[in-house]
């Protein structure tokens, strides 16, 4: 028996050697370990709740739902109103010309109101202007109608004469259109540029406001 056997006990309690047993503390690492994996998923549920946080009260949502309504740029009502438009222009056999001669120079109504009846217009009253007009038209000349041929016969009738001011009068009836020539008159635009200009006038037209950033 080894003289470090306490008195009484052998067997499987015998110790042999002539050597202490070392006695260890036990081993905190598996439970330091857990603590630290606790502490960093609680770190990153409590950013993750900031952050969802921060987006309700910013209104995230509302910025995605906004990117997300951007995505469809076609301008369809846009396209529809301006061919509606189109549409209602009328065309130059619906339209009657009267031709005023306001300059010095003879004959001069009468051959513009033949051209613009080969151009396919409807010619009325052909003349010399009435005053206040007679003589007193400088530039090439005035497209004279009422306010409802604003935006419908007279800007058709411009395409023939380009240079001419408009002007309308609330209190004219009838649809007839006036085509006083002053002393700048010098002939009707050519035919292949009041077919252009006419052609563009017509053709529908996407406005500013249709176009967005996609």
């Amino acid at each position: 028996m080894s003289m470090l056997t306490p008195p009484g006990m052998g067997g499987q309690y015998r110790i042999t050697g002539d050597k202490y047993p070392r006695m260890r503390p036990p081993r905190r690492r598996a439970r330091l370990v857990a603590a630290v994996v606790a502490s960093v998923c609680a770190l990153g549920l409590i950013g993750w709740g900031t952050l969802q946080l921060i987006d309700v009260f910013t209104g995230g949502g509302k910025k995605a739902s906004a990117a997300g309504a951007k995505t469809d740029c076609r301008p369809k009502a846009a396209t529809a109103t301006t061919a509606a438009q189109a549409k209602a222009l009328p065309k130059p056999g619906q339209i009657t010309v009267n031709v005023y001669n306001a300059t010095a120079r003879t004959g001069l109504a009468k051959d513009t109101a033949d051209e613009l009846k080969k151009r396919g217009f409807k010619i009325g009253a052909v003349g010399n202007a009435g005053k206040p007009y007679d003589k007193n038209v400088p530039g090439t000349g005035i497209l004279l109608g009422p306010t409802a041929a604003r935006n419908t016969s007279l800007p058709v009738l411009a395409t023939e004469l380009a240079d001419a001011e408009h002007r309308t009068d609330a209190g004219r009836k009838g649809a007839d259109l006036d085509l006083i020539l002053g002393d700048g008159f010098k002939g009707l635009a050519k035919p292949a540029d009041a077919q252009r200009a006419l052609t563009a006038l017509t053709a529908p037209q996407s406005t500013e406001s249709s176009k967005k950033n996609c």
